[in-house]
């Protein structure tokens, strides 16, 4: 079913910012701001933010949807799981998009939800999982469900690691292409996340850019981390500026898909919003350089 689905952008995004609720209200209390804002900007939200029936926040939302175009990223379908995100939160997803009309949505390959014996648990992080023939079966099945609910195409995040569990069928490449080919999803690719996993795991963050199936990478996620002193691994924080190592493998994987919107994220001591604009001008750079290559 997905040939039916909204492929959208029907505009050509550049560089983007993580619109953190701080800035959100910086921007509702100057209706004038966009006039001071670089043309083509736009901003990416957490979807479970704004999965309201109103109120100011959603409110505040709108405006700046009316002015800019928004991509609901969400955190909470858990679409790697066998126990996905409830009815009700899909349908307060697709309501939210109906109102919103972003360009892109999002999600990521994890899975967060358990059931046991006193009720259901949801846990607030991204957990791994073995990438068996079965688990992309599930992850297949996931995703369709998701897009015809929508009626949409979704873009699939992939995830930091910090530990191989192991008993994988494929790598993660393999699994991320097969997936998109079988649903007709896209990819959101975080070199972030790649350049921690890579540092976790003992591989080569250049090498696993370079194998990421190209014509699916819908979007691409820059962002900052943090090393753990005691345990040396490093983490995905998003509470610092873009690494020059994530700053080149950004760069590589443009050269091998041409431009694609890049999205800067930024979820802890959070800077001003001038000081995000300057960092989002360096990605930019980095897509009038693939688009001149």
């Amino acid at each position: 079913m997905h040939g039916t689905l909204d492929h959208r952008p029907s505009v050509r995004l550049g560089a983007g910012i993580g619109l953190r609720l701080p800035h959100l209200a910086e921007l509702a209390a100057n209706d004038g701001a966009s006039a001071a804002l670089p043309d083509g900007l736009w901003f990416e939200v957490h979807a479970e933010n704004f999965m309201v029936d109103g109120g100011p926040r959603l409110a505040a939302l709108l405006a700046v949807a009316r002015r800019h175009p928004i991509s609901l990223h969400g955190v909470g379908l858990a679409l790697a799981g066998t126990r996905m995100a409830p009815a009700a939160h899909v349908r307060r997803l697709r309501r939210l998009c109906d109102r919103v009309g972003p360009v892109l949505v999002s999600d990521h390959l994890a899975w967060q939800l358990v059931d046991h014996a006193h009720g259901r648990w949801h846990v607030p992080d991204f957990l791994p999982f073995p990438r068996t023939k079965a688990a992309l079966a599930l992850a297949i099945a996931n995703v369709a469900r998701i897009q015809d609910a929508l009626g949409r195409r979704l873009l699939i995040e992939n995830p930091s690691h910090y530990a191989d569990i192991g008993n994988h069928d494929m790598p993660e490449h393999a699994f991320l292409g097969a997936l998109a080919q079988a649903t007709g999803c896209g990819l959101l690719i975080d070199v972030n996340n790649i350049h921690v996993s890579a540092h976790n795991l003992g591989l080569d963050a250049g090498w696993l850019v370079d194998q990421l199936p190209a014509c699916a990478v819908g979007e691409i996620h820059i962002a900052g981390h943090r090393p753990d002193a005691e345990s040396g691994l490093l983490i995905d924080s998003h509470d610092a500026p873009v690494a020059p190592d994530v700053w080149g493998l950004a760069a590589r994987l443009l050269a091998r898909t041409g431009p694609r919107p890049v999205l800067l994220e930024r979820d802890a001591d959070l800077p001003p919003l001038a000081d995000l604009l300057l960092e989002a001008r360096v990605a930019a750079g980095l897509l009038d350089a693939a688009d001149a290559g």
